[in-house]
């Protein structure tokens, strides 16, 4: 297989054992599409399912576009055929602390295998290596078990509930923020 050229990055190319992180092409707009087009991904989203793939070649134009200095967006690629198997944003929030907030998605069959873990991983040895945050939040429908846990197994702490911060769908959302900070930080990472 054929080494794939990547768009400027501004951090390079970040490797797990299993995966990548790497710069949005517009070439993921499929497979993103698909993503974010399903209701079971975006059940505890503030928005909805996407209903046309335009939707998914504007988020990652949008992506592209944005200054590195506020927020960094990764597609999670499968190390096999770097395909786009997720995403993880790291929105770098102004003041001090230094702290940011992270986002995070997979697609489902690539869900319970320990990818996101990874994932994760990657990004926040971004967060605090390469920024210099102080903390990092996650929030966190508590109805999305599989996400808290997940944020919990990385050393992650819950820090406070938010009553009905979201509009999901229908309904009033809560928001579990979840935390970890530099002091906290064990050998997780």
């Amino acid at each position: 297989m054929a080494a794939i050229a990547d768009p400027p990055f501004t951090y390079g190319v970040e490797m797990a054992a299993r995966l990548r992180l790497r710069a949005f092409r517009m070439d993921d707009a499929e497979h993103l599409y698909a993503l974010f087009s399903d209701p079971q991904i975006t059940r505890f989203w503030s928005f909805a399912a996407w209903t046309t793939p335009a939707q998914a070649t504007a988020f990652i134009q949008l992506r592209l576009s944005l200054p590195p200095q506020s927020v960094s967006s990764w597609a999670i690629a499968h190390l096999h055929n770097d395909q786009l198997i997720g995403t993880v944003s790291l929105f770098l929030l102004s003041g001090e602390p230094r702290r940011g907030e992270i986002g995070y998605a997979l697609i489902p069959a690539y869900q319970r295998q320990g990818l996101a873990q990874e994932a994760l991983r990657l990004a926040l040895s971004e967060a605090f290596e390469t920024h210099g945050l102080q903390r990092v939040e996650a929030d966190v429908d508590p109805r999305n078990q599989a996400s808290w846990r997940l944020l919990e197994g990385l050393g992650f702490t819950l820090e406070r509930i938010e009553p009905q911060r979201w509009r999901v769908g229908d309904e009033f959302a809560d928001s579990a923020i979840y935390v970890l900070s530099r002091r906290s930080l064990t050998n997780t990472l």
